[in-house]
């Protein structure tokens, strides 16, 4: 009988991604197929009333259903569609489940903001380079939402969901995203991530812990950092200092939308939320008093492969 795999695609608020994954005899899972496509089908949602545009949602469908034609040579046993902070705050959410499950035949689960930061911490615990850490935290910053979670012993202690995402605080505090930072939107923004995380009451309490980060920011940093030196992302360290989100920031924070997207490496659909994203990390890392990041791309997507797989 030939092994299971199961097939996740993830629906963020700033981009779909899609993993087909298998578990090997030892127990570690291994990737047969990942590829991500930047749909930002959360344009707008950090209005009032949040909804999904009828264009976002298009471009939400249309990933989807590319995303689904990926999975079929490798034939999964199950195939899992969830979604995030974008779908679950929408009021129209419902609609665009609607649209995709009469396309596709698939349903979307919702996760909730607990359920979306404990999958993070599972997937996190599937991450090979992890394996030394007892004590950590983990921050998962998405279009939509950053979760937060406190690993002590291995074992998540804290888990919350804030709305910090780069999409949401883009539209909220910067108020030309086409124009160089202003300091002014840039101390606003750093005031309201201290205060989401003061009202939070999450606690940095943990000894000799390490912080690790996921999610599509820090893995825009290595992509940059790969570009300079000719690199690949996987050649890079990924281990981040502050000091290296500190001056990315000052470097990018005076350019204008389209000179950021000359920057080599800069993926062209993120420069908009990007400064957001950088002033975001930088006053999570200066906050929490940590001096540097591991980057991991175990997240969400193990975190229900692990789930699907131990159950089949």
């Amino acid at each position: 009988m030939s092994t299971p795999s199961v097939a996740v695609i993830d629906i963020g608020s700033n981009s779909i991604k899609v993993l087909v994954a298998q578990r090997q005899p030892g127990g570690n899972l291994i990737t047969l197929k990942g590829r991500t496509i930047d749909a930002r089908i959360s344009a707008g949602i950090s209005k009032a009333e949040p909804r999904l545009t009828q264009d976002g949602m298009a471009r939400g469908l249309a990933a989807i259903e590319e995303l689904l034609a990926d999975t079929v040579p490798f034939q999964p046993t199950k195939t899992i569609l969830v979604a995030t902070s974008a779908v679950r705050d929408a009021l129209n959410g419902a609609e665009f489940r609607a649209r995709v499950l009469a396309a596709t035949g698939h349903a979307i689960r919702i996760l909730t903001g607990d359920e979306e930061a404990d999958l993070i911490g599972r997937g996190l615990t599937c991450d090979p380079d992890l394996a030394r850490l007892k004590n950590f935290y983990v921050f998962d910053l998405g279009g939509g939402s950053l979760e937060c979670l406190a690993f002590r012993n291995r074992h998540v202690e804290q888990a919350i969901s804030l709305r910090l995402g780069c999409v949401r605080l883009t539209e909220k505090f910067i108020a030309d995203p086409t124009a160089p930072l202003r300091p002014e939107d840039c101390a606003a923004l750093a005031l309201h991530v201290r205060e989401a995380f003061k009202q939070a009451g999450f606690r940095f309490n943990l000894p000799d812990a390490e912080a690790v980060f996921t999610g599509g920011t820090m893995t825009s940093v290595r992509l940059i950092k790969a570009a300079r030196h000719g690199a690949s992302l996987a050649d890079t360290p990924a281990t981040i200092p502050l000091e290296t989100l500190r001056d990315m920031l000052d470097e990018v924070g005076p350019l204008s939308l389209n000179e950021r997207k000359q920057i080599p490496g800069m993926p062209a659909t993120r420069a908009d939320v990007f400064p957001a994203a950088l002033v975001t990390v930088v006053t999570l890392s200066e906050f929490g008093l940590f001096s540097r990041f591991h980057h991991s791309l175990y997240n969400l997507r193990w975190g229900l492969a692990a789930q699907a797989l131990a159950s089949a």
